[in-house]
């Protein structure tokens, strides 16, 4: 039996992604609002490598993360001037989805998969993407950063398991950081991860989840493999 399933006659019902670097290509563009912010505060502006690991945390948590020393003003205008760059800037990267995003929804949505979101992004901000994307609709839940406690709080993915009517047993959380499984492991939900957005396969790996898959089209072929999913 595939262990990336429920056992047998308890089928998976909901599937919950994190969105940048699990869904949308946008660590690059997240990096860019950081400097960018960093400048606008005269802050010397941490390492590349130092900003991509807190993209996952909710913009506050990362900020004292990366300032720890930081008073609640500095915090408050932080966040402030960042959301807004990452809403306006039009010279920050652009964010593509990945690819086989479409195939993997469809595949869960064929088997009557539940689909939700838990992100570190604002609401303004998922709003945005999802009606760039088109995805407007596609999600029965989705839970955001600044209407929650961060990751790995694990309060943002019990809300959407709460929204959807679904124990953790029959839910999975897909993700791309370590922040996003270990709020998986708090709410005691099962985790996927994927390798392609901030932190890597090894990362990833020493967090436990079911599978590491190098994307999502691995992570769809992964799913494939298992059992069949039992009809509702």
């Amino acid at each position: 039996m595939n262990t990336l399933l429920p056992p047998e006659g308890d089928a998976l019902r909901l599937v919950v992604f994190d969105w940048d670097g699990t869904l949308m290509d946008s660590p690059r563009r997240i990096v860019h609002c950081l400097q960018r912010t960093c400048a606008a505060l005269g802050q010397e502006t941490p390492p590349e490598s130092a900003l991509r690991d807190i993209i996952g945390l909710g913009v506050e948590a990362a900020v004292q993360k990366l300032f720890p020393s930081a008073d609640p003003a500095f915090v408050a205008a932080f966040a402030a001037i960042y959301r807004r760059c990452y809403l306006t800037a039009t010279d920050a990267p652009e964010t593509p989805m990945f690819a086989h995003v479409a195939p993997l929804l469809d595949w869960l949505d064929e088997r009557g998969v539940l689909l939700g979101v838990a992100t570190s992004k604002s609401r303004a901000g998922l709003d945005q993407a999802l009606e760039a994307t088109g995805l407007q609709g596609r999600f029965v839940a989705t839970a955001c950063g600044d209407e929650h406690p961060s990751k790995p709080s694990p309060v943002m993915l019990e809300h959407v398991m709460h929204r959807c009517g679904v124990e953790r047993s029959r839910t999975r959380m897909v993700g791309d950081s370590v922040y996003d499984l270990r709020m998986a492991r708090a709410a005691g939900v099962p985790s996927l991860a994927v390798a392609h957005g901030v932190h890597d396969d090894r990362r990833l790996a020493d967090e436990h989840p079911l599978a590491v898959a190098r994307d999502l089209k691995e992570l769809l072929e992964l799913l494939r493999q298992s059992e069949p999913l039992p009809e509702d």
